[in-house]
């Protein structure tokens, strides 16, 4: 990957490299994985063995600081993701470095 920025657009070409599926088939693949990965993550915690731990959080309200001119404002309340990498994961990725 020599791109900085990997959009899903370069997942589906290479995709489609990799299997021979028509990009249209790869995108509705994509899309498919996507809309499921969301709808088990706004169950709270995705698990998935090999790869890592994604887990929702909710953050409360609380008073932020203008670093600059020290003027306090009010962050919202928010739902934050959070992902832990599994050891395997972490330890294929040490082979890069």
């Amino acid at each position: 990957m020599t791109n900085s920025k990997y959009t899903k657009n370069n997942f589906i070409n290479e995709l489609s490299k990799k299997t021979g599926f028509s990009k249209s088939i790869s995108k509705r693949l994509i899309n498919d994985l996507l809309e499921i990965l969301i709808t088990n993550i706004a169950t709270g915690k995705l698990v998935l063995k090999n790869i890592g731990t994604f887990k929702l959080l909710k953050k409360k309200e609380r008073v932020g600081r203008n670093p600059k001119t020290k003027e306090e404002f009010i962050i919202e309340s928010r739902t934050s993701l959070t992902f832990i990498a599994s050891r395997h994961l972490s330890s294929l990725l040490n082979l890069y470095k």
